[in-house]
């Protein structure tokens, strides 16, 4: 240990130039394979809107090679000793560490998030791998007493060959750390990174590929029809994503014809509630916090909604508005300084504008930002400025969709009833964010609002062990805790007659 802390590179001592992977090819049975069409298609610095490289377009043959290759290694790594399997996943996150500054340099310049936030990304794939890897004598079944004259237990076993499904807004720590749960439990694992930022799933490849058995661990890059044979693949046993709600539908419907389980993360149009006892400076720093400007907003779990009680309303919306200015200038995402970063692409660009202009047009009070920074060298790139809309109602399209952008609206409110009325109008409920001083109010918010994960008097922090997941249409299954090793695990009952 002390030798990989002396070895380590200084913050800020490497030169983004070098970081970028040597391999653009897809990553299976433990060798790097041309694409079997051919075709690379360029992917994007979305701060300079300039390419800065390629990589592989799987299509559906490549995943049919992927996928056997997983499929071959299954046996084998399904036999070995779960400790022996653990050793080899604590020395994949030791590297990941090794590595934290590098993949984040990658995913800054890849994704335009700024990389002193994109390395505690590296951080959490590592502390996933190593969770998993002390919790995998713990997939255990359990015995039934059924009389003397029979013994009846059961086994956790694995599925076989999973394929995941990451978004593109941290890439590495969704491909780092997804990896850790089916891995853990026995399975062979195909992943499929992000499409707009796949360069540092090809990374994690490089590093710790080798690592694994040939076959164990496979990375592709690829687009629509890569996912889409994923999901349809007859070997692939369990096919998970991180996504869209769309896209969400989308697998389920494919993984209907051979009723292949899913485990989905989608969606969150999130809400941030602000009770009139609430302490005031605290949930303000909450507010801003909790929409995740630092990465322009692309971020499912953020409280994009916030109905903040009319007795303070005035004041938080001041003090947000100030605060955001503070914290939040949009920058260069391999600055160390910058503080916020721009959106992946000009699709979505395009998307969080019409956004913002449709919160204009129905009436919404834009409080700050709601256009393209003028900073000087920004002008090339997907940069949107913080904005906050104020006096929004639940009827507003801002309201009611998902706009996964920097853009927060604010909701005045006196009755509890029309308050979660409102808050639970939505289809989405992953996350929710609860302000009050008061432990029966707290706990009862909690009880009335719709969401998987909840927070009092905090917002944004995620903690390995504690179950993330969605209601309604931000998903099916947890994450981040043990009941994810369960997912991908199936029960075997054994009856054993002991009189025959």
């Amino acid at each position: 240990m002390s030798s990989t802390v002396s070895t380590a590179p200084k913050k800020g001592s490497i030169d983004p130039a070098t970081v970028i992977p040597t391999h653009r090819d897809l990553f299976y049975g433990g060798e790097w394979h041309a694409p079997i069409s051919g075709k690379y298609v360029p992917t994007l610095n979305p701060g300079l809107n300039r390419q800065v490289g390629e990589a592989a377009d799987a299509n559906a043959a490549d995943v049919d090679a992927a996928v056997k290759a997983a499929h071959a290694a299954y046996p084998a790594w399904r036999r070995m000793k779960p400790m022996d399997r653990a050793a080899i996943m604590r020395r994949a996150a030791t590297v990941l560490r090794e590595h934290a500054e590098e993949l984040a340099l990658i995913d800054a310049i890849n994704t335009g998030n700024p990389v002193s936030e994109m390395i505690s990304d590296a951080n959490i794939a590592a502390a996933s791998l190593d969770y998993f890897a002390g919790v995998v004598m713990e997939l255990k079944g359990s015995t039934i007493p059924m009389g003397d004259d029979r013994l009846n237990y059961t086994l956790r076993e694995p599925l076989g060959v999973v394929a995941r499904i990451v978004a593109y807004n941290h890439p590495f720590m969704f491909v780092g750390a997804k990896i850790a749960a089916p891995l853990a439990a026995g399975n062979t694992v195909v992943m499929k990174s992000a499409e707009p930022a796949p360069l540092s799933g090809i990374r994690l490849a490089e590093l710790i590929g080798p690592i694994f058995p040939p076959g164990v661990l496979n990375i592709l890059s690829g687009g629509k029809e890569c996912g889409q044979a994923l999901t349809v693949h007859p070997l692939v046993k369990k096919i998970t994503l991180i996504g869209s709600v769309p896209t969400g539908k989308a697998i389920m419907r494919s993984a209907a014809d051979s009723l292949k389980p899913v485990l989905l993360e989608l969606g969150g149009k999130n809400a941030l509630i602000g009770f009139p006892d609430a302490d005031v400076k605290a949930l303000t720093d909450g507010l801003v916090r909790g929409m995740n400007f630092t990465w322009a907003g692309q971020s499912c779990g953020s409280t994009s909604r916030a109905f903040i009680h009319a007795s303070i309303y005035d004041q938080v919306v001041e003090g947000a508005a100030r605060l955001t200015r503070e914290r939040h200038k949009p920058g260069m995402a391999t600055d160390w300084s910058t503080t916020m970063g721009c959106v992946i692409n000009q699709i979505q660009y395009d998307k969080i504008m019409k956004y913002i202009n449709s919160g204009k047009d129905e009436g919404a009070r834009l409080v700050i930002g709601g256009k393209h920074p003028d900073t000087e060298g920004l002008a090339d790139g997907f940069f949107i400025e913080p904005t906050i809309f104020a006096d929004v109602n639940a009827d507003m399209t801002i309201a009611r969709e998902e706009i996964f952008g920097p853009v927060l609206s604010m909701f005045r409110w006196e009755d509890e009833d029309e308050l979660f009325e409102m808050v639970n109008r939505v289809e989405l409920g992953l996350t929710a964010s609860i302000w009050t001083r008061d432990l029966v109010t707290a706990h009862r918010a909690a009880q009335r609002v719709e969401a998987g994960y909840v927070w009092i008097n905090d917002t944004s922090k995620h903690f390995l062990g504690a179950p993330f997941g969605g209601y309604k249409q931000s998903g099916i299954g947890r994450e981040e805790c043990f009941e994810e090793l369960l997912e991908f695990s199936q029960i075997k009952n054994v009856n054993v007659n002991l009189a025959p």
